[in-house]
């Protein structure tokens, strides 16, 4: 059986990819593992801070207002008249 020019075009067709892809992974560099630390030590807040006598997701926050606070038209007219 003749290397046909089907079968080179086919083997091509694999062997590029192939080696564009063996060429990165062997270019790549491994990553170090990350560093743990031996130890953690968690300092208690300053007294003056947070809500006192509640966790910090007990406090309210009041949402947005449904008006602006203004009579604009937003379109730049503060008069508020037509025109």
């Amino acid at each position: 059986m003749a290397f046909s020019p089907r079968l080179a075009a086919l083997a091509a067709v694999v062997a590029i990819p192939l080696g564009i892809a063996a060429t990165s992974y062997a270019m790549t560099d491994s990553p170090d593992a990350p560093k743990v630390p031996t130890k953690v030590e968690l300092t208690p807040s300053p007294s003056g801070s947070g809500s006192p006598g509640g966790a910090p997701g007990d406090a309210v926050v009041p949402g947005p207002s449904a008006t602006d606070g203004d009579d604009d038209d937003d379109r730049g007219d503060d008069t508020g008249e037509d025109g």
